[in-house]
């Protein structure tokens, strides 16, 4: 009714107000509507006060008496601080370098746990540093990095948890001795490299010997084998040419006994009279004495036969031209 009135009456002033100050408040209220990313957090005072800590999602911040005191990271954070100077046991001076992974798991403690968190993890790392190299002399800090990392990383991490703050990892990330120490570490990793060298080269030669020794070896191996089965096949050849021809031999005498056989029995089947069998014995002997033998002798059988044993003998009593 009042503000029908006011629109009556034509006075639009205190409308205007009125739709301002709304508006105000609207705008007010909007931007006291927060919303809260994944793996982040923000810490709320009241009235100055630590209030709560607000994690992921849509949250309600009460105008004029609540406010973000920090907004922090949940992820795993790494930070790399600058070279630090420090000592060994046996005085040698070096910087080193060293790279922290940390976490933030209180959000309170790491608000108002220490003033400058970041700054006071330096300096206790570097603190920390200084008093681990102390006691190790020039070649244990070069060669155990694994230890130095280990006992940096419990020593931090229980400093660190009134602050809200997990180490996870410390790295050293360059360990940089005085520029005569370097030299001279160049040179030594110089003369191993050469050492090895010639260790790889006469190993490459021994095996290079060995393989020689063994293909010779081996071609002399295959060549006797090769020999033996030649000097085999040959003896095997000779054997059965021996053979072959003892066979021959054999199969001759066979062939000639049997051809004698069957002229011995076609004599005795035709019967021969005397006078045959004197005639061919005479034949038998002309073909004897038909050579340089000085004398011969005659079978009884036969001596009958004169004036053929007279021929006889003169043609052996005078020998052949």
């Amino acid at each position: 009714m009042y503000y029908g009135s006011l629109l009556a009456t034509g006075d639009s002033g205190p409308l205007v107000v009125v739709l301002i100050l709304l508006a105000v408040i609207v705008a007010i209220l909007a931007s006291n509507i927060k919303i809260v990313p994944q793996a982040t957090a923000q810490v709320i005072e009241r009235l100055g006060s630590y209030s709560k800590t607000w994690h992921t999602g849509v949250h309600f911040k009460i105008p004029f008496i609540e406010r973000v005191a920090m907004k922090i990271t949940l992820m795993e954070q790494v930070v790399d601080f600058q070279p630090q100077a420090v000592i060994t046991k046996d005085n040698v001076r070096m910087q080193i370098d060293t790279v922290v992974f940390y976490q933030i798991t209180d959000c309170k403690l790491y608000t108002y746990g220490v003033t400058s968190p970041l700054m006071a993890i330096e300096n206790l790392t570097a603190t920390t540093l200084r008093n681990i190299i102390g006691e190790l002399d020039l070649d244990q800090t070069l060669t155990s990095r694994d230890i130095i990392n280990t006992k940096m990383r419990a020593i931090l991490d229980e400093a660190t948890d009134p602050w809200g703050i997990k180490v996870n990892r410390v790295e050293l990330k360059n360990i940089i001795p005085p520029k005569e120490i370097q030299d001279a570490m160049e040179k030594q990793m110089k003369a191993e490299r050469e050492r090895r060298e010639l260790i790889l080269k006469a190993e490459g030669e021994k095996n290079s010997t060995i393989l020689i020794a063994e293909g010779n070896k081996r071609q002399l191996i295959l060549a006797a084998e090769a020999e033996k089965e030649s000097a085999i096949l040959r003896a095997e050849a000779a054997r059965e040419a021996k053979i072959k021809e003892a066979e021959g031999e054999a199969e001759a005498i066979l062939k000639i006994q049997t051809a004698t056989a069957e002229g011995i029995k076609m004599i005795n089947d035709a019967k021969p009279s005397d006078a045959v069998i004197s005639l061919k014995s005479l034949e038998a002997f002309e073909r004897a004495a038909d050579g340089k033998a000085t004398k011969i002798i005659i079978p009884s059988n036969i001596q009958g036969v004169a004036g053929l044993a007279n021929a006889i003998c003169e043609s052996v009593a005078s020998p052949k031209e």
